[in-house]
């Protein structure tokens, strides 16, 4: 089977002659250069199924200009191709948090200003003029063909993006109304760049991403979600699979503990979650007893486990085989590894991952 087949037949629960498997996080900067000095030579990927992404076909464009604020030995403060003005450590931009101190947004006004400049909805914009080529090319391939959000589509992940976590969660409740023309514009934009994507090729999968959950739970309550997000995942998910050549599967990416959101996404028609991040409380095997087969899930192999070696390793591979075997989940790690983890250790898990491919 080609690794496409082998996707949708693990997806839709049918007989396959393999399970698939991929890294879909890859390491942190820092893990890249722990593993680069223990013998990775940056290119092997330890025989996991490919995949093809088209990303950020949602971006603002053009991006804010970058702009230095602040230097020195320590950190320094900048504006980022976002309009975010943030302070990072000097040494460690990819593997810490940033301190955010002011987004592009405050006002409704200066939200339309900004949708008015950056958020025209041109596929020929943000992939090039060469789009429809590069569209049908990954058509074409013998693998899984995603549209990934990469941070730009969704109805909470974007917004947050503009003016903020905090504010935004303030915003549900102070002016719900900024928040739904917020919403409403995402919406539009989404829907109008994908009518050009569908009248030319067939989507595997179209990736909103949203990071709406902390380690205990939804950021927001179920209750908003389900009043004012649902209606528009709906709009969204109907319109991307009866589209002109369609999308199979609309996949939502979430970390931190989404459970009490999984039934409004299910409801929406959002066919596959992840990462599920075990540290949080995810476990795939109790969701699946939860929620059944339309809940697919991808990730859920808990990512402080490799660190601890191989008997570690097997012991959790051990939990997820059955799961893995069932269908309607790909293993994989439930984050970025983090430099904790050995390369030694990296490989095993890869290799065990390929081994419970095999039926």
């Amino acid at each position: 089977m080609t690794d496409r087949e082998c996707f949708y037949a693990s997806m839709n629960y049918q007989y396959r002659t393999r399970h698939p498997f991929w890294d879909l996080f890859g390491p942190w900067p820092e893990t890249l250069e722990r593993w680069k000095k223990e013998g990775y030579d940056g290119i092997d990927d330890f025989g996991a199924d490919k995949l093809v992404q088209v990303q950020h076909i949602f971006d603002p464009f053009p991006p804010f200009e970058k702009k230095l604020i602040f230097e020195n030995g320590h950190h320094r403060i900048f504006i980022d191709e976002h309009g975010v003005m943030m302070k990072e450590l000097i040494g460690k931009e990819k593997s810490s948090m940033p301190q955010f101190l002011k987004f592009p947004v405050e006002t409704i006004q200066e939200f339309r200003k900004f949708w008015n400049e950056k958020m025209k909805s041109d596929a020929s914009l943000r992939i090039g003029s060469n789009w429809k080529q590069k569209l049908i090319e990954a058509e074409q391939s013998n693998c899984p063909f995603f549209i990934t959000a990469d941070r730009w589509a969704g109805f909470f992940g974007p917004l947050r993006n503009l003016v903020g976590v905090e504010k935004l969660c303030m915003l549900f409740y102070d002016d719900a109304g900024f928040v739904e023309e917020m919403m409403d514009s995402f919406l539009y934009h989404i829907i109008e760049t994908m009518k050009q994507v569908l009248e030319i090729v067939h989507v595997d999968i179209f990736i909103l991403w949203e990071d709406m959950a902390y380690h205990s739970g939804p950021l927001i309550s179920p209750m908003i979600v389900k009043s004012m997000m649902f209606p528009r995942y709906r709009k969204l998910v109907d319109f991307l699979k009866t589209y002109k050549k369609k999308v199979s599967f609309v996949a939502l990416d979430s970390d931190g503990n989404v459970d009490p959101l999984i039934p409004i996404w299910l409801d929406a028609g959002i066919d596959i979650i992840y990462p599920f991040e075990v540290q949080a409380g995810m476990d795939v095997v109790a969701l699946r007893k939860k929620y059944g087969k339309s809940l697919r899930m991808w990730g859920g192999f808990d990512k402080r486990i490799i660190a601890k070696g191989k008997h570690a390793i097997d012991e959790e591979t051990k939990r997820l085989e059955k799961l893995i075997e069932e269908g309607g989940y790909i293993c994989g790690m439930d984050h970025s590894a983090p430099p904790d983890i050995s390369f030694e250790n990296f490989r095993y898990f890869m290799k065990r991952m390929k081994e419970i491919s095999k039926k």
